[in-house]
């Protein structure tokens, strides 16, 4: 036999109207079914856990000032009506839009505050991937025309450039071979680990790939350096992870009431 299914109560406010979109009235319970029809629900646990995270941070009245000003000026607010328009528009009140406001800032808190001190230690870890390079590359299917064109190179009776607007079968071809700045990470990995180990103007001989063979020369290595810019995109991606790995956790239920401490 099948159970019978036992009602569940609804509270009397879930059935609250909430919103009114023209002659369609939205109740308290259908505001969750709603998101999630519309692909919205993961963006608000996303939101909900960011404001876990940073409810310790605050900012000071000088740096609320200056994010209210900014946010009206990205916003094109130039003024008390416009303000009022944008307000209504997005259903907020004025304190909901200074915290809107200075809510980027509190978020770039909580990263210096959690991961500001890791990112050398990161950075050394991540760095084989960051480094750049210029390289020539030249691709073709038959090994013995790659053969044949390792040795004109090698020999420097043509030039990489000229035989790879000729004979190369891939994109490259149309830069005369020519790739780069690229990070190391962008690569075919097995081409990745030959040029992080090659100095400058060293020619591999054909190198199978794939369906191809390929030509590759170093031409220049650029190492990462961590500077204000590197330093940010770091920690942007430690963040990332971090907030991925919770919202994870959101998802399969194993965080409930309260927000684990973050780590790197």
């Amino acid at each position: 036999m099948f159970a019978t299914p036992v009602p569940v109560p609804v509270h009397p406010l879930a059935m609250t109207p909430v919103l009114q979109v023209n002659s369609r009235t939205v109740t308290a319970e259908e505001i969750v079914p709603l998101l999630a029809s519309y692909q919205m629900l993961p963006r608000l646990l996303r939101e909900i856990v960011i404001d876990q995270a940073i409810e310790p941070f605050s900012c000071t009245p000088e740096e609320t000032a200056l994010a209210c000003q900014q946010f009206a000026e990205q916003n094109q607010i130039t003024s008390e009506a416009s303000r009022e328009v944008w307000l209504k528009r997005y259903g907020m009140t004025p304190s909901q839009l200074e915290a809107l406001a200075i809510r980027s800032l509190r978020i770039e808190k909580f990263k210096q505050a959690i991961w500001g001190t890791k990112l050398e230690s990161y950075f050394v870890h991540r760095k084989p991937q960051l480094d750049r390079v210029i390289y020539s590359l030249l691709r073709v299917k038959d090994l013995g025309i790659a053969q044949e064109l390792y040795f004109r190179i090698q020999e420097r009776e043509q030039a990489f450039a000229d035989l790879a607007r000729e004979y190369s079968q891939g994109p490259e071809a149309q830069t005369g071979g020519l790739i780069g700045p690229a990070e190391l990470s962008t690569p075919h990995p097995s081409l990745a680990q030959m040029l992080s180990s090659g100095q400058p103007g060293q020619l591999w001989p054909p190198t199978r790939l794939g369906e191809w063979f390929v030509l590759v020369r170093l031409e220049k290595l650029l190492p990462a350096q961590l500077d204000a810019s590197m330093g940010q995109r770091l920690l942007n991606e430690l963040y990332e992870t971090w907030l991925q790995e919770r919202l994870a956790q959101v998802s399969s239920g194993r965080l409930q009431n309260s927000l684990l401490t973050p780590t790197a």
